[in-house]
């Protein structure tokens, strides 16, 4: 499976997002590319659209009559998000649901010893790809026939056109290995940190309702609901206690471990001599939790992250969820971006509360989950915010 485990990107945040570090041998070309991608200019024009997806998936959460696995769900958003926004492609429902389970068997197979026998994950992630490309492939060729205008250029457009501006036209294999690329960007550790932000909010009402604080001082928040047009993304960098929830998330759980690095030139740390060419790696989570700069470490705090305090300015790599120096994740602001627009969507148009008694344990592999996925109950809101029962619910005199 040597093209399943090219294609591994846990080593990002998500990066989202997300989002996936530059391969070893990514070339300089390839690199600026996927900088255009995720671009200032470009997120601006994700942006509504991502907002449309979480929103859509929010009133299908709230709508369900039981509570949701979060973490289940999440990687469906997130799926969907890549597939809808980033590559534009227009799959119906149906063959999207179908594509994502593909995909999950295919992600599940990754890492699977290279043993090629019938009922191995070998086997199985080997025929997930031919399948996972073969829907990929149909898409893509929809999409380069479809001759309806757009009012954006998605990520697989700007590399297209990328690679035209450097006189090469990209094959289909390269076309379906850099949309697969762009699907794990979006994918797995977005799904994660989308998964502790939600988590975090119920265990914390009070960062919940200073979010919304903001929100209604800012004039995003209004009668109940967003103001339309009022999400821009100069307006969502504005909102400095958003940043630190999602900055504070991220610390804290941070979906992967750490990365792997090559040494460039023999050093010394700590009286042991590392030579060059030698494979090295670094822990992130390590580094959050041992950092002399942050203060209780193991309390959700996002008041650290604060023009007061800014508890991640004194130093470099003390703070470093997305990786750092010139290797750092180069899809960091989508997934920034996702998960500021997914907090503004919940602390605006949602209710939700804990489905079971206590909140579950947290495992960290592949990437850091709830064991159970993090079974929640979400409502619809009318104009005040305040939840609508279900018919059930009020004739059974419910109180949510």
């Amino acid at each position: 499976m040597e093209a399943a485990i090219n294609h591994q990107t846990y080593g990002c945040s998500s990066e989202a997002p997300s989002v996936s570090p530059t391969p070893a041998s990514m070339s300089p070309t390839l690199a600026s590319v996927f900088s255009k991608i995720f671009s200032h200019e470009a997120l601006e024009t994700y942006l509504p659209k991502i907002q449309l997806v979480i929103q859509d998936t929010l009133r299908a959460w709230s709508s369900h009559p039981d509570a949701i696995n979060v973490y289940q769900e999440a990687q469906k958003l997130t799926f969907r998000m890549a597939i809808r926004v980033l590559l534009g492609f227009s799959i119906p429902e149906e063959d999207l649901t179908h594509l994502f389970e593909v995909f999950q068997q295919f992600v599940e197979n990754v890492f699977s010893l290279p043993v090629d026998l019938p009922f191995s994950g070998y086997r199985r992630g080997i025929q997930a790809r031919h399948t996972l490309q073969k829907g990929l492939e149909k898409a893509i060729r929809e999409k380069l026939q479809s001759t309806q205008g757009k009012d954006y250029s998605d990520a697989l457009d700007i590399l297209i056109e990328s690679s035209k501006e450097h006189g090469k036209e990209m094959t289909m294999q390269e076309l379906k290995d850099g949309t697969l690329e762009l699907i794990f960007a979006a994918y797995a550790t977005t799904a994660s940190a989308s998964t502790s932000l939600i988590m975090q909010l119920l265990k914390h009402p009070n960062v919940l309702e200073k979010l919304r604080e903001e929100l209604r001082a800012n004039g995003i928040l209004h009668n109940g609901c967003v103001c339309e047009g009022s999400l821009r993304l100069d307006t969502l960098i504005g909102l400095h206690y958003l940043d630190c929830v999602i900055k504070e998330v991220m610390r804290l759980f941070t979906p992967i471990s750490g990365g792997y690095r090559t040494v460039l030139q023999t050093f010394e740390l700590d009286g042991f001599q590392i030579p060059k060419g030698w494979s090295v790696m670094y822990s992130i989570r390590d580094t959050h939790d041992t950092a002399p700069v942050f203060k209780d470490v193991d309390m959700f705090d996002p008041d650290r992250f604060s023009q007061a305090r800014s508890e991640d300015k004194d130093g470099r790599f003390h703070y470093l969820p997305f990786g750092g120096g010139v290797r750092t994740c180069l899809g960091k602001h989508l997934a920034k971006l996702f998960l500021k627009v997914l907090a503004v969507e919940l602390a605006s148009t949602s209710r939700f509360e804990l489905a079971t008694r206590t909140f579950p344990r947290i495992t960290l592999v592949p990437v850091l989950h709830p064991v159970d996925g993090l079974s929640v109950k979400f409502f619809g809101l009318d104009s005040n915010q305040n939840k609508i029962l279900t018919e059930t619910e009020a004739m059974l005199g419910a109180t949510v």
